[in-house]
């Protein structure tokens, strides 16, 4: 009898031990998650803060080009104040495609390609593009991990009872963007 209670003893300790270690994981990948998104908005916002300076700067040289500017600034203010990820993820590929559209235009402007301040916010706005990339990457990552845990047996078993739900990817749903750009070297 003295047996039984022994090894029902070590099998609940060991159940209890097996169950803080699962927890503790899923709550790791979950704060992965919401670090790695914070990742995203802190290059978010300094794209967002940039804008306006390229707005300006272009709008100095290319007055004619009002709707191109009108439209980057209406995606900045409609981004900034989305708030289901689906929703910024969309506005946030039709803001990285405006703003391309802007510098397409100032093409055309050679005293613009020319301007310091110009050539500099562009560097800035290509060197954040390619830390939003790599940050995208890193979340999506981090959301395939999570979610895979969620499903997956054992995890399943704790996850979805303590309130564990899939995080959503940071995806490019417009098609338009997924194709590659075209370039006409004429």
């Amino acid at each position: 009898m003295g047996e039984l209670v022994i090894v029902t003893v070590g099998v609940l300790l060991l159940t209890l031990v097996t169950a803080i270690w699962i927890y503790n994981r899923l709550v790791a990948d979950r704060n992965q998650v919401l670090a790695s998104w914070s990742d995203i908005d802190v290059q978010l916002m300094r794209r967002h803060e940039l804008v306006p300076q390229l707005v300006n700067t272009v709008k100095a040289y290319a007055s004619h080009e009002k709707a191109t500017m009108t439209a980057v600034t209406e995606l900045r203010a409609r981004s900034d104040a989305a708030e289901h990820l689906p929703d910024k993820a969309a506005l946030e590929s039709a803001l990285h495609n405006a703003v391309q559209k802007l510098i397409v235009v100032a093409e055309d402007y050679p005293d613009l390609k020319a301007d310091l301040n110009f050539r500099q916010l562009q560097s800035e706005l290509t060197d954040i593009e390619n830390h939003i990339q790599y940050a995208r990457r890193f979340y999506n990552g981090a959301v395939r991990i999570l979610n895979t845990r969620i499903q997956s047996f054992p995890h399943l078993l704790l996850a979805k009872p303590l309130g564990f739900k899939p995080a959503e990817f940071f995806e490019v749903s417009d098609a338009a963007a997924r194709a590659a750009p075209t370039l006409d070297l004429h």
